[in-house]
């Protein structure tokens, strides 16, 4: 058996820093690219490009040719854990599970059938494919699948805290048999075992070694090969010997483009065949208005990536959920979507996005938008006044343009609907300082986003609303509801979070999580604002382009049309 034994103070030291590493990461090579426009800005785009990679849009080829502005810090799967090297993983690997295209049912991958559960939802016993090689020609086996998660739980890479923190064990217990037990009952752990960088690697070419990562290969048994990896452009050849479906295409061209703007204008001029991750709102309106004339699609999803405000109940008077409830009644999401996205987002009313059928609106129905009715009575009844006003700050990272946006138009809002009652100071700070002194409650309120690991409810309720020590009169103490900025406690929703966890049995899952949601819409730690829309383009021709609602992009599924 290969085990893994480790410290409690490592898990709480993870559990501190996750949240920080997250956010930072994500945001700084997300949504700073993502959302870099200014609201004075013209819709006109700029003339500079950048080079051509070896590969473009070739009309004699059966190759495809995507553009992006994300960059890949590592193809390791034990340290990867941005959005681009995840996309790149799911088409170069496979994982134990997946989900049927086009839908969010798990289905196995390199698992023959859905795992056995023991009684005590503490093991896992996962037949395995006996008909999968690795792209270096090694067969796959349980022990390539036992060595390959040992070492992303050793090797302490950034996305280590996901499984390091609820496998117990992990052991080939045959030659194609995998059995894993957890540490507590984890009724999201098959969901989690569709995470990009839950796929195996071979043993001679990796290593189980502290900080041991290789950044710039990878040897997996996905559909593509990794054929070349360059910091502007990124080459996948088909796997001729794969045991799945074969691609639709000959090949991926991946092409790193600057800036938004060249991305833009590279796409336009039929330098690529796809466009995604990621353009400015203001291209995207253009290339949406001009799909018709220009001969291209636009492909729309919503996502799982969620926006919201961490309100600190250690600073007062946020310690008052009266005044909490009247801030989440002042916000108007729809004035923000339209004034800062131009529709391009969908207003939030719960931490579960909207994709998940336990979605409920409980803020929309307690609080609605821009109820600034309700915000002067829960405010006066808090006890402020035209000579006592509420002076709220809210915060910021300096490079988000967008959230800039967004506070100033909470700004202008909040103190025009109630004049004289309601002060509103905008405030930033470097990501770095930000993110890093978050769980220490410096910042009032902070304006933050959420990347989920994988598709299961469980990571929009645990991050934010569970703490490991702490009361009712000190807050949070130790946990996650500290490291998000809000230092919320409540033995209520510590009951119903470790239930939702261990709860195997759907219905009774869904009807505790509506309990979570109640719980949010009375304490309100946290106000949903919204969700982030994605946006594909791609020419007329090129087939099978769709983000699935998992939020996966399939690269073996694009292909052109004849």
């Amino acid at each position: 058996m290969v085990s893994l034994v480790r410290s409690r103070w490592r898990q709480l030291c993870r559990a501190w820093s996750r949240r920080r590493w997250r956010s930072l990461l994500r945001f700084s090579t997300l949504l700073s690219i993502c959302f870099a426009f200014i609201v004075a800005c013209t819709s006109s785009p700029t003339t500079e490009t950048d080079a051509p990679a070896d590969s473009t849009a070739d009309t004699g080829s059966d190759r495809v040719s995507i553009g992006t502005t994300l960059s890949v810090r590592t193809l390791d799967p034990a340290d990867a854990y941005e959005i681009l090297p995840g996309i790149l993983l799911h088409n170069l690997g496979d994982q134990l599970y997946a989900y049927e295209p086009g839908t969010t049912d798990l289905i196995p991958q390199l698992a023959t059938d859905m795992p056995t559960i023991s009684d005590d939802g503490l093991t896992y016993v996962i037949p395995l494919r006996d008909d999968v090689v690795f792209h270096d020609g090694t067969p796959f086996t349980a022990e390539a699948m036992a060595f390959s998660l040992e070492r992303f739980m050793q090797n302490g890479g950034r996305p280590a805290f996901l499984l390091a923190d609820r496998i117990e064990s992990v052991e080939a217990t045959g030659d194609y048999e995998l059995t894993v037990t957890l540490n507590s009952p984890f009724a999201a752990f098959t969901a989690l075992m569709t995470f990009w960088s839950v796929t195996p690697v071979p043993l001679d070419a990796y290593e189980i070694a502290e900080g041991s990562f290789v950044p710039d290969n990878f040897i997996g048994t996905g559909p593509y090969k990794l054929a070349a990896f360059n910091s502007d452009s990124i080459k996948l050849d088909v796997n001729e010997d794969y045991w799945g479906e074969k691609p639709a295409n000959g090949g991926i061209d991946i092409q790193i483009f600057s800036s938004p703007a060249n991305l833009y204008n590279t796409f336009k001029t039929n330098g690529i065949d796809v466009a995604y991750q990621t353009l400015d709102p203001d291209q995207i309106a253009d290339l949406e208005r001009t799909a018709e004339a220009g001969n291209w699609q636009v492909i729309e999803a919503g996502t799982t990536v969620i926006n919201y405000m961490s309100l600190n109940q250690k600073i007062e008077p946020l310690n008052d959920v009266r005044v909490r409830q009247a801030i989440a009644a002042m916000i108007d999401r729809n004035l923000v979507n339209e004034r800062v996205f131009q529709g391009q987002a969908e207003p939030l009313y719960s931490l579960i996005p909207t994709s998940f059928d336990v979605y409920e609106p409980v803020l929309q129905d307690a609080y609605g938008d821009g109820n600034f009715e309700l915000a002067e009575q829960l405010l006066r009844d808090a006890g402020f006044s035209e000579e006592n006003p509420f002076i709220f700050e809210i915060w910021y990272p300096t490079a988000s343009t967008t959230r800039s946006v967004v506070a100033n138009t909470l700004k202008e809002s909040f103190e025009t609907g109630l004049p004289g009652l309601v002060s509103v100071t905008v405030q930033t700070a470097e990501s770095a300082t930000l993110w890093s002194n978050l769980d220490q409650g410096v910042y009032p309120s902070v304006l933050a986003n959420w990347y989920p690991d994988y598709y299961d409810v469980d990571t929009f309720v645990q991050p934010f609303l569970s703490c490991e020590q702490g009361s009712e009169a000190t807050l949070c103490e130790e946990g996650q509801s500290q490291g998000s900025g809000s230092f919320y406690y409540s033995e209520r929703a510590n009951e119903l979070v470790n239930a939702q966890q261990s709860e195997q049995d759907p219905a009774a899952r869904k009807a505790i999580i509506k309990d979570i949601q109640t719980l949010l819409q009375e304490d309100v730690p946290y106000i949903p604002l919204w969700q982030n829309k994605d946006y594909v383009f791609a020419h007329d021709g090129i087939e099978g382009v769709a983000i699935q609602p998992t939020q996966q992009f399939l690269m073996w599924q694009i292909g052109k049309g004849s």
